[in-house]
């Protein structure tokens, strides 16, 4: 089996959550967070490490609540983003604001040398994703002078929240399947039987399209790249207390200046997650229905 690292990024603040760890929250019958059923999809695709992105205040729960549990069964590793992570000359500011999610990956530097994929921590994306993520991560690809990425793409409508509007990358592909570019799109609901986006000026978008659900598909040499692209932002953006540095717009970069390509890996899995507090019971209620399904055991880990 090739070696291949999931990367987890849990350190987010949840500002819109209403309070509380919402990566922690349960949603399984044995107590199962949407982490551990990211991880167990993951294994079963042949990811074979874990690391998690946290700060370092939660660790403690964080440990408890899945840490522990999960690695009786795969490689656990921890890596902490804290804002004040940043090399000396850039801390112009008392910043209180994360840096985004380039910097957070950028934190796994030092202990991910082997290909990798990236997920949120409050998004269940389903096994279809992982398996085709390992698979392109673990292939030969033939040699072009150019970073190999790939990302799994869903359809807008199977992510939207029934509670509240989204934030979507929406892409374009070209016939080959090769990303071409992703376009941040907010203020993204359901109204009147049609999906809409903005808040001024309101714009209707299809809602077939695929989406970006930041699942990324990483080369090693990845990592470099983002630290050179991490510290060129921050030489634009070290006095500001609400820049951040993401990756869909740091690969959109990559791919108009030829440096890499980006394979769009479809999934038809339906997504869901805790964006907003009332997301909860139905994250749990679909949860339940895939077990009933057969597709999870009622007790993950056992």
């Amino acid at each position: 089996m090739s070696k291949c690292t999931l990367i987890i990024m849990a350190a987010g603040i949840g500002s819109r959550y209403g309070g509380g760890i919402k990566q922690l929250e349960q949603v399984g019958p044995d107590n199962e967070i949407i982490m551990d059923y990211s991880v167990y999809d993951a294994v079963k695709a042949g990811f074979d490490k874990i690391v998690f992105i946290i700060r370092h205040d939660i660790e403690k729960e964080f440990r408890e609540r899945i840490g522990d549990r999960i690695s009786k069964h795969v490689n656990v590793q921890y890596v902490f983003q804290e804002t004040s992570d940043i090399p000396e000359k850039h801390k112009k500011i008392d910043r209180k604001k994360p840096w985004g999610t380039c910097h957070a990956v950028l934190c796994a530097k030092d202990i991910v040398k082997e290909p990798f994929a990236v997920i949120n921590a409050d998004d269940y994306y389903g096994r279809q994703a992982y398996e085709q993520l390992y698979s392109y991560l673990t292939a030969e690809h033939p040699a072009n002078g150019k970073m190999q990425l790939c990302m799994a793409g869903f359809i807008l409508k199977n992510t939207l929240s029934e509670n509240g509007s989204v934030t979507r990358g929406i892409c374009r592909a070209d016939s080959s399947g090769l990303l071409t570019s992703i376009t941040e799109t907010y203020n993204i609901r359901r109204e009147g039987g049609k999906v809409l986006s903005g808040k001024t000026e309101t714009v209707e978008v299809d809602e077939n399209s695929h989406v970006s659900m930041n699942m990324w598909g990483c080369p090693p040499e990845f990592m470099d790249k983002l630290a050179e692209e991490f510290e060129r932002f921050l030489c634009e953006n070290d006095k500001s207390e609400t820049a951040e540095s993401l990756l869909p717009i740091m690969i959109d970069g990559l791919l108009k200046k030829g440096e890499a390509q980006c394979r769009l890996l479809e999934s038809r899995d339906r997504w869901f997650g805790v964006t907003y507090k009332e997301d909860k019971q139905a994250v749990a209620d679909s949860i339940a229905q895939l077990i009933a399904q057969g597709v999870y055991p009622s007790k993950l880990w056992e």
